[in-house]
């Protein structure tokens, strides 16, 4: 329980900072240009207000539903959908009545001050924090895989070399690079020699369903063991490292759980090194194929991971070409789900899914990177050119700043109620799915 209120707590913390921040930027825009803003809300407010109070000329609030928040701007059709005000002859101080360029900005407000909120946070976690990873090169024992990765060509033991002819510095970015990449091939080096292993579009429906398909192979180490549980009974210890099942040497992590799957309901010996003594353990295998064990899966035990720091001054250009990169990541992932073919729409998920990202101890560092990040997701988002959305108002602003001709009130009424149906259809599809995972234990 306590774990489900700090990712409760961190989720609402983040996304109160970037609605807060993309409704500032609409706002801070509004007022240069001398534009009314009658509204500042915090989440939705429908019906009612948890809290608000009324400042100059603006009233500002917190609503009940976390949606988003908004900004309501005199003399703009929004989705507070006033055509009462619309009606009434343009005044000096109303949206409609400034020069498309300042509307521009105006409406584009948000979206700035949602990338250069990243652009900042990355700096700042940088500067903090510098950048920790495990290098391709140092995954000594090759990788282990599951089925996915066995159905598109790899095997346990397999060293990448390539992503489509590049080589991947950090281990972890490999399966995103195939994913979103879309390389021809991969490059493995398999008992001592190359081979290239082709991909076809197909791979891409899997990973999306299993983003964790590689991790780094590792010597089975056990790290705790469960209270009344077979290896308790057979009296294995934490930081017993098993070579052998039935006196098959089998040292690594996937070799080991092979043999015990294949003994399920039975009994096996272990083999197993505790200090500078080889043992021989008995053990019983339930029916899981398990005996127990927590494992060790502290890399740094393993292998030499490699990690940066970096200077303010360092972290700035490091902060901005990381979020030009996560950015075009982003933007190819957006492309994916687009893809009809790819199946990626039945991964799209909700408040819960977004929730569900942000760990179960409150890890400041870890916070602020997924801030960075669904900062980076609600200003790409929020530039589709749907109307509803800020990019909806900016294609139309586009538009008659090209032709010269303002599209109608009446026709960005109806734009706007069709966008809204579009998004409300979205929310529903999207929290729908985190729902229907949830009953069904995903």
């Amino acid at each position: 329980m306590e774990t489900i209120l700090i990712k409760v707590a961190q989720f609402f913390l983040s996304l109160s900072i970037l609605v807060v921040l993309h409704e500032l930027g609409h706002f801070t825009f509004a007022k240069i240009f001398k534009t009314r803003v009658e509204k500042f809300y915090i989440f939705f407010n429908p019906w009612f207000s948890l809290f608000k109070f009324k400042w100059g000329e603006t009233e500002y609030g917190v609503g009940w539903l976390p949606l988003g928040g908004y900004v309501k701007i005199a003399g703009m059709i929004d989705e507070s959908m006033d055509k009462e005000q619309m009606k009434k002859p343009p005044q000096p101080w109303e949206f409609r009545s400034k020069p498309a360029w300042q509307r521009l900005l105006i409406l584009l407000g948000g979206i700035i001050v949602n990338v250069l909120l990243a652009f900042v946070i990355y700096i700042g976690v940088l500067w903090a924090w510098g950048e920790e990873y495990l290098p391709t090169e140092n995954v000594k024992y090759g990788i282990m895989t599951d089925s996915t990765g066995l159905s598109i060509g790899l095997q346990n033991g397999d060293k990448i070399l390539y992503v489509g002819g590049k080589k991947i510095e950090n281990f972890s970015k490999i399966p995103a690079a195939i994913l979103l990449d879309e390389p021809k091939s991969i490059t493995v080096e398999r008992n001592g020699k190359t081979v290239e292993i082709p991909i076809e579009k197909s791979v891409i429906a899997k990973i999306i369903n299993d983003p964790y398909f590689i991790a780094p192979r590792i010597p089975f180490v056990v790290a705790a063991v469960l209270d009344t549980s077979p290896a308790a009974q057979a009296g294995i210890k934490p930081g017993d490292k098993v070579v052998a099942v039935n006196g098959t040497p089998a040292m690594f992590v996937d070799e080991v759980k092979k043999y015990l799957s294949e003994n399920k309901n039975s009994k096996v010996e272990l083999t197993i090194v505790r200090g500078s003594d080889t043992l021989t353990v008995p053990v019983a295998v339930n029916d899981k194929g398990m005996i127990g064990v927590a494992l060790d899966l502290d890399y740094s035990k393993y292998f030499e991971l490699k990690h940066i720091n970096y200077s303010l001054w360092q972290a700035i250009p490091a902060g901005y070409h990381k979020t030009v990169k996560v950015i075009g990541s982003y933007i190819k992932q957006l492309k994916i789900i687009f893809t009809p073919e790819t199946g990626a729409y039945k991964s799209v998920g909700g408040f819960i899914s977004i929730g569900k990202i942000f760990p179960g101890v409150w890890d400041w560092q870890a916070f602020w990177n997924l801030t960075a990040f669904l900062s980076i997701m609600l200003a790409v988002l929020n530039l589709l050119p749907i109307p509803g959305l800020d990019g909806g108002h900016v294609m139309f602003t586009l538009y008659e700043m090209i032709t010269g001709r303002k599209p109608s009130d009446k026709f960005l009424e109806r734009a706007q109620i069709v966008g809204l149906v579009i998004l409300l259809a979205i929310v529903l599809y999207a929290n729908g799915r985190d729902i229907f995972n949830l009953f069904n234990g995903k």
